[in-house]
């Protein structure tokens, strides 16, 4: 016997509650795909669980009985960004350290998904306390979790000052590149870019 996507499957010796469904990964998988591409299509404001079904080639009914409104359904794939995390470097040098993990950053910020998601996202923010406080979120325990690491390494090797402002060298870490890539978002960046911030944001938290 076959079964459509996310209907309940017949099992001979155990039947779930009436109610129940189940929910084939693929089809989340596709339905959060389809969330980014019209995000990065039409915007927060106007992205519309239609939208996103239609893209995920699924009903309206698949989406919603996984979020109940497209608020929850962004909150959702924001917060799932944090847990996904980011490799952290151990080169054993400070500078070649923050060099990979501009490396790993860049490309992410450039791709032309995310180039067009985050900023939209970052606006609504400033409306919306639910997505600021998801989006704050996942910068805490996404990137930043990945800067502190690699700080308190360094440390720990001695390339840093004992009592080192900690708050502002992560800012050290995450801001410039960010900059560069969602607010300015400029042509491509220059050759040996990377490896120039590297060392530079490097030498100016060993001088804090």
């Amino acid at each position: 016997m076959t079964t459509n996507a996310d209907e309940q499957p017949t099992r001979p010796r155990r039947r779930a509650p009436a109610g129940a469904a189940v929910l084939r990964e693929d089809v989340t998988e596709a339905i959060r795909a389809a969330v980014f591409e019209e995000l990065a299509a039409v915007g927060y404001a106007r992205m519309s669980i239609e939208g996103i079904a239609r893209r995920a080639g699924v009903g309206k009914t698949a989406v919603y009985r996984r979020w109940r409104s497209k608020l929850h359904l962004v909150l959702d794939i924001v917060s799932a960004l944090a847990v996904q995390g980011l490799p952290v470097p151990d080169t054993g040098s400070l500078e070649q350290d923050l060099r990979l993990l501009y490396e790993v950053t860049s490309r992410a910020l450039r791709h032309p998904v995310a180039s067009q998601v985050i900023p939209d996202l970052l606006a609504e923010a400033a409306r919306n306390p639910d997505i600021d406080q998801a989006m704050q979120k996942a910068l805490r325990e996404g990137q930043e979790s990945v800067a502190l690491r690699i700080l308190k390494a360094a440390a720990a090797r001695g390339e840093l000052r004992p009592g080192y402002a900690e708050d502002v060298a992560l800012d050290l870490v995450s801001g410039p590149l960010y900059w560069r890539s969602v607010v300015i978002r400029g042509e491509k960046l220059p050759k040996g870019y990377l490896t120039a911030l590297a060392r530079a944001t490097a030498e100016g938290i060993k001088a804090l």
